[in-house]
């Protein structure tokens, strides 16, 4: 049951981070007229960082009030890992499909940020909000 209420929390958070997502794409590339692939790139960070914030306190709330690491060190983690996959696929994939498929950007970012979520589900777990190493 907890796997399952981490997963549904992780999901919530996620579909807070789509809105943000979006909204920065949209307004990098649909008002300041970035091209879409640096546009893409911002718009996932400031969503990771969102997340990570989301997630910090609520999703892993019960392994960060008990970790051996500082928030900080979290936070790299989860940039080297949930950031660099999803903004590494992210660029991938939006230039597969707007330019290679001429899909609109918004469509295709919404392809792309679905393509990231078990994996990225899997690396917070795992390697950023692991339990705390237990004494001896």
């Amino acid at each position: 049951m907890e796997h399952l209420i981490r997963w549904a929390r992780f999901n919530a958070v996620g579909l807070m981070g789509v809105l943000v997502q979006i909204s920065v794409l949209m307004l990098l590339r649909g008002v300041w007229n970035l091209h879409y692939l640096p546009a893409t790139a911002l718009a996932v960070e400031m969503a990771v960082l969102h997340n990570f914030c989301w997630h910090e306190r609520w999703t892993w709330s019960d392994r960060t009030a008990t970790a051996d690491t500082s928030v900080m060190s979290r936070l790299l983690r989860f940039n080297m890992t949930v950031g660099t996959i999803s903004i590494v696929q992210n660029l991938f994939l939006m230039e597969l499909l707007v330019t290679g498929l001429n899909l609109h950007y918004l469509p295709a970012n919404l392809l792309a940020i679905a393509s990231c979520s078990t994996l990225n589900y899997f690396s917070s777990h795992w390697l950023v909000f692991r339990p705390a190493a237990k004494e001896k």
